[in-house]
């Protein structure tokens, strides 16, 4: 964490995402839908790509390997949406990935380096995540409000318990539901187990409702404009 890797890495995606959002404001929508799907079904690929490696070369490990993590899902299903267009579909993600995926790439979970695949698989489906959710805000022009923030949390209760029996049935440890990451995570500030789980539902809605602020500051200025 903080090295040279996870620093260039950081910074190569943080212009790449700022540069095709900026190139694909101009262009026509058409053009803008081809490139939005094609960053949501690269991801959702890299994912069942990787499943299927890891299947095939004997090493899939069933308390590791599902594609259960948060951002694993995320990317699964974000087809649906780029195809869609759905507004709850992009509620409920947009929340999920500012306040989930965001710390991924800020506090990696990640022992393999540069050039392992592994990690090429971390960076372009964590980064690329915060990449198409920009790219959904700005360029499609999605929008959150006051209520996306209690769909994404309803929606985020369904999925851990959804976790709690996926663990329960494998003894596994995906989203972390019995046991905090084994690198330095925001999670180490929260207590022990299960201390952790409680103290982050109960933060849960306000650290939503953080995300939602630039937005509402944003529709005042428009209102005054206006």
């Amino acid at each position: 964490m903080f090295g040279n890797q996870h620093l260039i890495t950081f910074l190569f995606f943080l212009f790449t995402g700022f540069f095709l959002i900026q190139w694909a404001k101009k262009i026509s929508v058409k053009k803008q839908d081809f490139v939005g799907n094609l960053i949501a079904f690269s991801l959702s690929f890299t994912i069942i790509a990787w499943t299927a490696i890891k299947i095939y070369l004997h090493g899939f490990n069933l308390k590791e390997d599902l594609p259960f993590h948060l951002c694993n899902v995320i990317a699964l299903f974000l087809p649906i949406f780029s195809i869609t267009k759905n507004k709850t579909i992009y509620e409920i993600i947009f929340f999920w990935i500012f306040a989930g995926t965001t710390h991924s790439v800020i506090t990696p979970d990640l022992t393999d380096g540069f050039p392992n695949f592994i990690f090429f698989k971390y960076w372009y489906v964590h980064a690329g995540l915060i990449i198409f959710i920009f790219y959904a805000t700005i360029v499609y022009g999605f929008k959150p409000n006051l209520k996306s923030v209690f769909k994404s949390f309803l929606a985020l209760q369904i999925y851990i318990a959804f976790m709690f029996l996926i663990n329960y049935l494998t003894n596994a440890n995906y989203f972390y539901t019995n046991h905090k990451p084994n690198g330095a995570t925001a999670l180490d500030y929260l207590g022990d187990w299960p201390t952790y789980i409680y103290v982050a539902e109960l933060i849960m809605i306000p650290y939503f409702l953080l995300f939602l602020i630039p937005f509402q500051f944003l529709k005042k200025i428009n209102k005054k404009i206006t």
